[in-house]
């Protein structure tokens, strides 16, 4: 929004109509849209936007999070390989467990469900006679992928870039 309000970029609607902020801001807000409060009401949030000029930034490191593991880690058990229904049967099991003097790391933490986890217990996976599936990692996603592995639905106006890819 800073970038389409100060003339850096344009919006472009899902039949590739390209908009400045003055225009953007006259568009109608619909159904499933997402909109930004602003004195005189709401703005609806561009899906797509074009940048005039990039200036690339250095790659900021992913955080460690519950979320991001598990998206590292496909939402499933690295020790069985199963897929709960539920996001909440999963854990988070340190390989070397924290009483051992294992760290909150990327390198140290891997999904698990309840059932892995209980089994290995305090141990370490080879102590435990468990297998990893792949060895823990810290990813190195852009800030694109990100929004493309939290995106609950590809919205419309993407379409045309996602086939490109």
């Amino acid at each position: 929004m800073v970038l389409l309000y100060g003339g850096a970029a344009t919006a472009i609607d899902e039949a590739g109509e390209s908009y400045d902020f003055d225009l953007w801001r006259d568009q109608p807000i619909r159904e499933g849209d997402d909109a930004v409060p602003i004195v005189a009401g709401a703005i609806r949030v561009p899906r797509v936007v074009h940048l005039h000029h990039y200036d690339r930034q250095p790659r900021l490191t992913v955080r460690l999070t519950r979320r991001n593991l598990m998206f590292r880690d496909a939402h499933e058990c690295q020790y069985c390989g199963k897929k709960p229904s539920h996001k909440s049967d999963l854990n988070i099991d340190h390989v070397l467990p924290r009483s051992r003097g294992g760290k909150d790391s990327w390198e140290n933490l891997v999904t698990s469900c309840r059932a892995c986890n209980l089994r290995k217990g305090w141990h370490t996976p080879d102590e435990a006679n468990m297998r990893l599936k792949r060895r823990p990692f810290q990813p190195k996603w852009s800030a694109v992928a990100q929004i493309l592995l939290g995106a609950d639905a590809k919205f419309k106006e993407w379409e045309p870039f996602l086939k490109a890819s």
